[in-house]
C-alpha cells in the first residue's frame, strides 16, 4: 500500500498538497470553503438563531481574496492528480461560479455539472428568496487532451434502475445519526456532506485501491466512504478537532472484502475486438457460417474479417442490416454460431479473447 494514503494530514491544504509527490493520486473530492458572506445572524420565524456557517474557516476579506485561494489550491491539486485522474468539486451558489472560471484557468477540462438537490432543504425563512434546494459539483479530468478517466457507466446505470444516471441527484442532506456530535453533543461541522454522496461520487469516478485527495476534510466523510469502497484516502485538514473526529469516525469503518466490491462492468472500458482478429486467432475460420438469430438468414466468414451472402459482401454489421433491411445492425449480437448447446452469437468469441487479454 503507498505509504502516503490512508491518512488525515493536520496542516494548511495548500501547504501539505506541496509536500506530496506529483501525479499520486487518482481522483480528488473537494469541499472548500464557500464565502457565505452573511450579513448578520439568521433568524427562524420564532426569532430562534439559525445554525449557519459563520467560522472563521469560511471568512475571505474579498472575492479577490477567495479568487486567489481557489486558484491556489487548484494549481497544487493538478500538479497531484494522475493524467487520467480526475477532480470533483462542489459548492453553493455563493461560490460555485467563481470556482468554475477558476478550474477552466488552471487547465481542467469540465466533463459535467451535476445538481446535488437536497430532498430536505432549509426553509428559506424570510421568505425573501427560493428556498436554496440544490448545491452544484463539478467533475472535471485533467485537461482536454487527458488520458480515459474513471467512469463506472454501467455501475451507475444499474445503481438507477437500469437508467442511464442523470446530472442531477435527488439526496437528503446529512442529519440524524449519520451527522458528527462534538463532546456536548452538538453536530461538530454545519457542512457535513452526507455519506451517499460521496459513495455515489467515489463509485462512479475511481476504482478499488485507488487514491482519494481531499483537501478540505473536515470530519472525514470522503474517508468514511472510500474505507467502505475499498479505496484509499489522503484527508487535508487545518483543524485538529475535525481531524481528530474524522479519525475516530473511520476507524469505526470495517471495510468490504475486495471480491465483495465488484461493479458491473463498462464495456467502454474494454479493449477494442475488431471481427478481424477473432478469425486471426482461429476461433474462427475461412468458409465457416455465422447464422442471425433464427436461423433464417446466413454468411460465410472470410479471411479478411467481412462476410459474404451471394452477391452481397460486408462488415458483421453492414451485413446484418443488410439482412434485415435496417439502417444498422451490432453485429456482434446479430450473427451466431452453431454450437452443441444450439445457437450462440459471435460476441462470446470475443469475450473469449478479451478474458485472455486480460
Amino acid at each position: 500500500m503507498d505509504s502516503s494514503a490512508d491518512q488525515i494530514i493536520v496542516a494548511d491544504c495548500i501547504a501539505a498538497m506541496a509536500d506530496l509527490p506529483e501525479k499520486s493520486v487518482d481522483m480528488i473530492f473537494a469541499d472548500p470553503p464557500y464565502n457565505l458572506q452573511l450579513g448578520g445572524e439568521l433568524l427562524r420565524p420564532d426569532n430562534s438563531v439559525v445554525d449557519a456557517v459563520t467560522n472563521d474557516w469560511d471568512q475571505f476579506a474579498s472575492f479577490e481574496a477567495y479568487d486567489a485561494f481557489t486558484t491556489a489550491w487548484l494549481t497544487a491539486a493538478r500538479r497531484l492528480l494522475k493524467d487520467d485522474g480526475s477532480l470533483w468539486v462542489i459548492g453553493s451558489y455563493h461560490n460555485i461560479f467563481r470556482v468554475g472560471r477558476a478550474v477552466q484557468d488552471a487547465g481542467f477540462w469540465v466533463l459535467n455539472d451535476v445538481i446535488w438537490r437536497k430532498a430536505n432543504p432549509m426553509p428559506n425563512f424570510k421568505g425573501t428568496r427560493f428556498t436554496n434546494a440544490h448545491e452544484t459539483l463539478i467533475w472535471a479530468a485533467k485537461s482536454r487532451g487527458a488520458r480515459r478517466y474513471a467512469f463506472n457507466y454501467d455501475a451507475m446505470k444499474m445503481a438507477n434502475d437500469e437508467v442511464q444516471m442523470r446530472s442531477d441527484w435527488s439526496l437528503p442532506v446529512c442529519s440524524g445519526e449519520e451527522r458528527v456530535k462534538d463532546a456536548s453533543g452538538a453536530k461538530a461541522h454545519p457542512t457535513q456532506k452526507p455519506e451517499a454522496l460521496l459513495h455515489r461520487v467515489i463509485l462512479a469516478a475511481s476504482q478499488p485501491g485507488d487514491i482519494i485527495l481531499d483537501p478540505f476534510f473536515g470530519v472525514g466523510t470522503t474517508g468514511a466512504a472510500a474505507k467502505r469502497l475499498g479505496r484509499r484516502f489522503i484527508g487535508i485538514e487545518r483543524d485538529e478537532g475535525y481531524a481528530a473526529l474524522a479519525r475516530a469516525r473511520i476507524d469505526k469503518i470495517v471495510p468490504a472484502a475486495l471480491k465483495d466490491l465488484e461493479v458491473t462492468g463498462s464495456r467502454k472500458s474494454e479493449p477494442r475486438i475488431p471481427f478481424g482478429q477473432i478469425v486471426e486467432e482461429g476461433l474462427l475460420s475461412p468458409g465457416d457460417v455465422l447464422w442471425c438469430p433464427k436461423g433464417r438468414h446466413q454468411a460465410k466468414v472470410r479471411p479478411d474479417g467481412s462476410l459474404s451472402a451471394g452477391p452481397l459482401s460486408g462488415s458483421i454489421h453492414k451485413m446484418g442490416a443488410m439482412m434485415e433491411s435496417q439502417p444498422a445492425c451490432n453485429g456482434w449480437t446479430y450473427w451466431h454460431i452453431q454450437t452443441d448447446r444450439g445457437l450462440q452469437p459471435i460476441d462470446v468469441l470475443r469475450a473469449q479473447v478479451r478474458a485472455r487479454l486480460a
